[in-house]
């Protein structure tokens, strides 16, 4: 693990809703942000990948902000991760933005053992998920459990 002098930058809300992990990102992110994520995200999909069954990812990145270069082998380590434990479907939620698109696609490239699609509504998203076979309760009603600032 990377230790660092710096304060984190960035924020983020995770929690586990069925078979779904759902983030909430927001702010830019630094090298800090991306390890405590990526901890915190290891820790809330772990059940889920003990269960073997397959898995899904949304999250929504309106507030996000994007990333320094440093974040992007965490985030690649990640997804790895994610892939080698079931992960079966992401979706991403964003307003449309080309710069946001270019940088999360040099982020999370899918090497086939995953689907990943953006929405620039999170009502699409939820939808799709759920006709993919991941149920989810009405999102902004629930409040995140295992939150992180």
């Amino acid at each position: 693990m990377v230790v660092s002098e710096w304060t984190q930058h960035g924020e983020f809300e995770l929690a586990v809703f069925n078979r779904v992990v759902v983030a909430h990102l927001a702010g830019g992110w630094n090298l800090e942000a991306a390890l405590a994520y990526d901890q915190q995200f290891r820790d809330c999909a772990a059940k889920l990948a003990q269960s073997g069954q397959p898995w899904a990812h949304l999250v929504t990145l309106d507030d996000w902000s994007l990333g320094v270069p440093e974040i992007n082998p965490v985030i690649d380590s990640l997804v790895g991760w994610c892939t080698d434990h079931g992960l079966q479907r992401a979706a991403h939620v964003y307003a449309p933005s080309v710069l946001k698109r270019v940088h999360l696609q040099d982020l999370v490239r899918p090497d086939g053992r995953f689907e990943l699609r953006h929405f620039d509504q999170l009502d699409s998203a939820v939808s799709w998920l759920h006709q993919q076979g991941f149920e989810l309760p009405a999102i902004g009603e629930q409040s995140p459990q295992g939150s992180a600032r």
